[in-house]
């Protein structure tokens, strides 16, 4: 897990360190660097996002090889909502809908992550923290069994990658 420095000079990224990038230029511009956990079910990955506020309003932005996880409009007056739009596109490749929780907006403390954008060493502690920060319930759990799967037409939009993966 690199810091915004390290992706840059190494020129990859997995979705978290895309959020850190976002949020260390969030900071440059005077903004807070907030994240935001995407927690899924267990057979499937989480997502991060780095977080922004216009007006009042959230958006977010994030890295991903996939094309509809990357950016929210700054248009949600909640996190929750803001969340709750990622939810549709979070499936997997049965169609099976996987996005569960939320964390709170999760602040890049200065003091207790110093160092982050410029870190040379990994910042799986930070990941850590992250992961142990409070998460809210997106889908109450007897409601799941209610979620429809993804169809034929979705589940095909959301293969599309950017970076297929290598032939190993």
């Amino acid at each position: 897990l690199m810091s915004p420095r390290r992706m840059l000079r190494e020129k990859r990224a997995h979705c978290m360190e895309g959020a850190l990038l976002a949020a260390a230029a969030f900071w440059m511009q005077g903004r807070r660097p907030l994240l935001l956990d995407l927690r899924s079910a267990p057979n499937d990955d989480d997502h991060v996002v780095a977080l922004f506020q216009e007006q009042g309003l959230w958006g977010a932005v994030s890295k991903t090889n996939h094309a509809v996880l990357r950016w929210r409009e700054p248009l949600f007056k909640s996190v929750h909502a803001l969340a709750a739009s990622y939810f549709h596109e979070y499936f997997l490749s049965d169609g099976k809908r996987t996005l569960r929780e939320y964390s709170r907006p999760f602040l890049l403390d200065r003091k207790k992550y110093k160092g982050w954008p410029v870190a040379e060493g990994d910042l799986w502690p930070l990941s850590d923290a992250l992961d142990a920060s409070p998460h809210y319930a997106l889908v109450p759990k007897k409601s799941v069994r209610y979620t429809r799967v993804a169809d034929h037409m979705e589940r095909k939009a959301g293969s599309f990658v950017e970076w297929e993966k290598p032939i190993i």
